[in-house]
């Protein structure tokens, strides 16, 4: 299936990866239309030992082609953010140049330190991508 020939099947993808993905405990993300041509999906996927993932996309689509606009995605256990993804563009700093404009802030300096992003895409969902990497996360505790 791919997720991205509609909003209709974008949504079906969102509203199933609590089935597809045993990790996930409980999921709050909705999908909602904003207007002609315009969604959005909010809100967050729970983790065990209190990981979460905070989801904002932009979505749009014309002539049968989804695809996402923006998107934040922050990860979360208890109350300490751990990182989060933007495509915020950073065209000065050259180590991000490989995954332009998609990148990951890291600490020890969260707000300012940042790294590349492979794998993250405004074509294809990013949210399995996420998933993963927190079930990693999850292993190695």
């Amino acid at each position: 299936m791919n997720p991205f020939r509609s909003l209709s099947e974008y949504q079906q993808f969102v509203y199933s990866l609590q089935q597809r993905h045993a990790s996930v405990l409980h999921s709050t993300l909705t999908v909602a239309r904003r207007g002609r041509g315009i969604a959005t999906v909010v809100g967050e996927l729970q983790f065990d030992q209190g990981y979460r993932l905070v989801v904002s996309e932009i979505l749009t689509w014309d002539d049968g082609l989804l695809q996402i606009e923006r998107y934040g995605y922050e990860v979360w256990r208890a109350s300490d953010k751990l990182y989060w993804y933007d495509p915020q563009p950073h065209p000065n700093e050259p180590a991000l140049a490989s995954t332009h404009p998609h990148h990951k802030h890291v600490p020890p300096d969260i707000k300012h330190h940042r790294i590349p992003a492979p794998g993250m895409r405004f074509d294809d969902p990013n949210l399995p991508l996420l998933i993963e990497e927190i079930e990693r996360q999850l292993a190695d505790q």
